[in-house]
């Protein structure tokens, strides 16, 4: 993510996704009501009076500005698109006030005009922008002649797999086993080979699979043997790969890793709770309770109702009275256990039972 164009006084700023992690930060950065604008494009009838029934009209390419009604990101395609009423763009060509979806992509700049920028929100803009300088993790989970691909993304696990590879048991006499074996080897190599720009490659999983795996490719690709570190794990799959989150392995590898830090504290959370400690506080109301207090050390809460206004209050409050905020990406399994909990928690510096 990049600043390409800022006018504070007219409460406008530029930004030019680059990677799939910025659009989904753009889904959080864009709200209803603003004005949003982008180079897109539109079918536009023919309206001379020679237009014929078959005729679906000609697209064209310009930039338009909608008044947002509603956003929506699909994390399995990839895809941000905005919706609203036309409030910007050629009006020979588009009538104002129609509607139209502007779909967000990679490397075409986006503008933004905002009422008022909310502080979390520039926090949420120099977030990606940082975190667009770092790379992601590969989490290879091996479980017999099966692996699974986790692929780590700011917004959550991208999943690929299963890989299946077809090699007959130590004990069945198969003297193409090696071969076979090797062929499931490159078969994943070829998975993992067509990322760009990562830094670790976790190979987990029970057995001794990850070990051949490693030794195999400390033979045939020893640049992504370097990158490469093994991880026991009590299962294969995707629950092996959660199971790596869980340990904080990446957090350790990488700090700034926001999933395995989010998933290790939505952890430290629910171990809290099952001790029956009086030193969580979960939901609005009992939250709300405790930051006035004064008694809250770290509030935890979800990315999707941080646009709530009682919500950036309670953040406010709690950064003023030296306390942390942080935000839990609603796209990974922690987001799903914050919100069983009501969708914000606090960690408490004291009993206020």
């Amino acid at each position: 993510m990049k600043i390409t164009y800022q006018d504070k006084k007219k409460g406008v700023i530029e930004l030019l996704p680059e990677i799939l992690d910025d659009l989904w930060h753009l889904s959080h950065i864009i709200e209803i009501g603003d004005i949003v604008s982008s180079k897109t494009t539109r079918r536009i009838q023919d309206t001379s009076g020679d237009k014929i029934r078959s005729d679906r009209g000609v697209k064209k390419t310009f930039t338009l500005g909608v008044k947002v009604e509603n956003i929506s990101f699909h994390k399995f395609t990839g895809k941000l698109r905005i919706t609203g009423s036309i409030v910007q763009g050629p009006e020979e060509l588009v009538p104002l006030g129609s509607h139209h979806t502007i779909e967000a992509k990679l490397n075409t700049p986006i503008k933004i005009t905002k009422i008022v920028w909310s502080k979390w929100v520039l926090k949420r803009i120099n977030q990606a922008i940082q975190s667009s300088k770092k790379l992601s993790a590969i989490i290879i989970s091996l479980e017999d002649d099966i692996a699974d691909i986790g692929l780590i993304r700011q917004f959550g696990v991208e999943y690929y797999g299963p890989i299946i590879g077809n090699v007959s048991g130590k004990r069945i006499v198969d003297k193409n086993r090696q071969k076979t074996l090797n062929q499931f080897y490159h078969k994943i190599v070829e998975v993992i080979s067509r990322f760009e720009y990562v830094s670790t490659f976790i190979i987990s999983g029970p057995g001794f699979y990850k070990n051949d795996f490693f030794k195999y490719l400390q033979d045939k690709y020893p640049e992504i043997a370097k990158k490469s570190i093994i991880e026991n794990s009590g299962s294969g799959g995707r629950s092996g790969i959660h199971e790596v989150l869980k340990k904080g392995t990446i957090e350790k590898l990488t700090a700034e890793n926001r999933i395995a830090f989010e998933m290790s504290l939505l952890e430290e959370i629910f171990e809290e709770l099952s001790k029956g400690t009086p030193k969580v506080a979960y939901g609005i109301e009992e939250v709300t309770n405790a930051v006035n207090l004064g008694a809250v050390n770290k509030l935890v809460i979800l990315d999707t109702d941080i646009k709530v206004k009682d919500s950036q209050s309670l953040m406010d409050m709690v950064e003023n009275m030296s306390g942390e905020v942080v935000i839990i990406s609603s796209e990974h399994e922690g987001g799903n256990q914050l919100k069983s909990l009501g969708g914000v928690a606090a960690l408490l510096r004291y009993s206020i039972n």
